[in-house]
Formats: structure tokens, C-alpha cells, sequence
């Protein structure tokens, strides 16, 4: 049998079929027709050896940096992992956050790198610990590794914390990857999007990935990028020449008028998420033995099932029994949470969470 590197992934990709799915992290999908003039622009050639430059160029102006310092690639854990391959080595540490989302651990240990980690404390709303961080850091350490908001919990990273990450950056010359992929959604369910800045955008030391599905419902072009410092970028797309090469002339080229049309799908976007947060908002007051822990900033949730080491008897039954899937706590190192997504259709998610809240009643 293959060896499998992500756990979770695998696991996402061959569990059981449910009525309800609450597991899939992916924004409401858009149709081709929520993209105005996306039928018009599909063509199958793009000059794109070294990246699409009007792509390039519509990220740069997203992120408020320059194209020079943009590389875009299949997806955001593509970016990751362009990223990875770009800073790390056999035999090199990486230090990732724990809990954390174990692809990325899994193409690290691919690249032959030895993964330590630092804890994100549930008593501590999941934040950054900067001493738990120094603490973990090896002579062979080469990248941190982080998210925002942070997968699984939904917890973000403020302007303040992304400004002491910069500076422990400068300070021990590691190389900091923030994944991005749920940023964009919670900045526009923001009163204030400010308060929580891209790092890329806050820092030119700090690398930012991220892509168009997880926030603008584009999950089929499969359209990622990572904002590097300058003078990084060609390291990634020397890395790209032995995996991919070239991106898809079509996607390029509809992932460059999505971002035209960026605002109308935020706004279907985060019409569609305020609604289903308000679901899940009494769906919690009404299961108190689920505890949040951190503020409904994301569209996704890891309240932890009090009373219990494991939550796993609960996610079993609840897909056997009742027919809704949640993604086990135990692929988190957090064996009594599951974490619950908030961004598919609102049938599914009143559907998963009125089963749910059957299974619950009957713990």
C-alpha cells in the first residue's frame, strides 16, 4: 500500500458518502454564469512560461505589492508547495503549527525535511505564542509554517501579530509561509478588513498564500499564488519547471476576469456566509457541551465536544446513524473537536446541522 503523507486528505478523499456534508471546506461554487463574460474569454493558448502577466498583475494589485513578486500555481496548497520546494531541503526542519492541517506537513516530509511543532493553545483562543515558537526552533530550522485564519480553528492573525512575526523573522533569518486560503472571507465579514491584514501585504519578509476558492466559490479553476519577498520568486518558478511547468491557459485567463468581478463575488459570498452564520450561531446556543473557543470570524468552526478526550464515537455515529459528516478533531491532533464547514449550499448546512443536533441530544 502507498505510504500516505496527509492523513487528512486521504481521508477526505475516500470517507464514506453522507446526505449532509459538513467536512468540505470549499465556498458555495459558482456557476460559469456568476462570472460575467467568462463563456467569451476561454481560449486555449496564453503566453504564460514565467505566469500569466495580467493574472501576475491582478494579484499584485489585490495584495497592494508589486507582479515582480507574485507567482501564481494549481491552488493554494500548489503555492504551498512551490513555496516548500523553494526554501527546504532533505535533512532541513520546518516548524508548523499544531494543531495544523497535515498536508503541508506531508509535502515537507516528501522533501525529505523533519517536521517540529509548536503549540496553538485552545486556553490561549488558539493565537500565536512567539516563545512557544523560539522554543521549537532547531539550527536546521528553514521555514515556519502558519495559518490565517489559522485551519482548523478559524482563528485569525491581527495586524499586531503578523508585525512580531515580521520581526522574529528578521531576527532569526527563518522564512515565514502564512496560508491565507479562509483570509479573504473573513476580512469582508469584517467591519473593519484592516484589522486583519494580508501578511504580504504587512511585511515584505512574510510569504502569503492563498486562492480563489475557499473565498470566492472559483473551487474548479483551481487558480493559487503565493506574494514572496523580492528577488524569491524566480526560486519558485525554477521549482514549477519540474512539476507543472506552465499553468492552464483557460484558467489563467478566467482567474484573470474573476479578479475583475472580485467585489460582486465577494458580496454573493459574504451574503451567503452571514446567513449561514447565523445557522450556526443558534445551532451553538443550543448544544452548550460544543465549545467554540474562538470568535465566528471564518467558515469554519472546531468547537470542542466538552465531557469527552474524543469526540470520534460522536463524528462515527452521527455519519452512520443520522447521515451528516464532520471532519474528525483526531486529523487535528485534537481528538474531542470536530471541525464543522459553514460555506456550502444553506440546505446543506441546516440539513448537517438539524442531524447533528439529533445526534448530540442522543451523546
Amino acid at each position: 500500500m502507498a505510504e500516505i503523507l496527509a492523513p487528512y486528505m486521504h481521508w477526505a478523499k475516500t470517507r464514506p458518502v453522507t446526505e449532509f456534508d459538513l467536512a468540505a471546506s470549499n465556498m458555495l461554487a459558482c456557476s460559469i454564469d456568476d462570472l460575467p463574460g467568462a463563456r467569451e474569454a476561454i481560449e486555449l493558448t496564453a503566453k504564460n512560461d514565467e505566469g500569466y502577466a495580467p493574472l501576475c498583475e491582478a494579484i499584485a494589485a489585490h495584495y497592494r505589492v508589486t507582479p515582480d513578486r507574485v507567482v501564481h500555481a494549481i491552488g493554494c496548497s500548489g503555492a504551498n508547495f512551490l513555496v516548500m520546494a523553494a526554501h527546504v531541503r532533505a535533512g532541513d526542519d520546518v516548524l508548523m503549527e499544531m494543531p495544523g492541517y497535515d498536508p503541508m506537513a506531508g509535502a515537507c516530509r516528501l522533501l525529505g525535511a523533519r517536521v517540529n511543532h509548536f503549540p496553538r493553545r485552545a486556553v490561549d483562543g488558539f493565537a500565536i505564542d512567539i516563545d512557544a515558537m523560539r522554543q521549537a526552533l532547531t539550527p536546521k530550522t528553514r521555514l515556519v509554517i502558519i495559518t490565517s485564519p489559522h485551519n482548523p480553528t478559524g482563528a485569525p492573525l491581527t495586524r499586531e501579530t503578523l508585525l512580531t512575526l515580521d520581526a522574529f523573522s528578521a531576527e532569526t533569518g527563518v522564512t515565514i509561509l502564512i496560508d491565507e486560503a479562509y483570509l479573504d472571507i473573513s476580512r469582508l465579514l469584517q467591519a473593519d478588513p484592516d484589522r486583519l491584514p494580508r501578511a504580504a501585504s504587512v511585511s515584505t519578509r512574510l510569504i502569503s498564500t492563498s486562492s480563489l476558492t475557499k473565498s470566492f466559490g472559483l473551487n474548479g479553476l483551481r487558480c493559487g499564488w503565493a506574494i514572496v519577498p523580492p528577488g524569491v520568486a524566480e526560486r519558485l518558478r525554477r521549482v514549477r519547471d519540474v512539476i507543472d511547468g506552465v499553468g492552464s491557459a483557460p484558467v489563467d485567463r478566467l482567474a484573470t476576469l474573476a479578479f475583475g468581478h472580485l467585489p460582486a463575488l465577494g458580496a454573493r459570498a459574504l451574503s451567503h456566509i452571514t446567513q449561514n452564520l447565523a445557522h450556526v450561531r443558534a445551532f451553538l446556543a443550543a448544544h452548550p457541551q460544543l465549545e467554540p473557543l474562538v470568535p465566528l470570524e471564518a467558515t469554519i468552526l472546531f468547537p470542542r465536544l466538552t465531557g469527552t478526550d474524543d469526540a470520534g464515537p460522536l463524528i462515527e455515529r452521527a455519519a452512520r446513524e443520522y447521515g451528516v459528516t464532520v471532519a474528525p478533531g483526531r486529523f487535528f491532533d485534537s481528538p474531542a473537536h470536530l471541525r464543522i464547514s459553514v460555506a456550502g449550499s444553506a440546505a446543506n448546512l441546516a440539513g448537517g446541522l438539524s442531524r447533528l443536533s439529533e445526534a448530540l441530544r442522543r451523546t
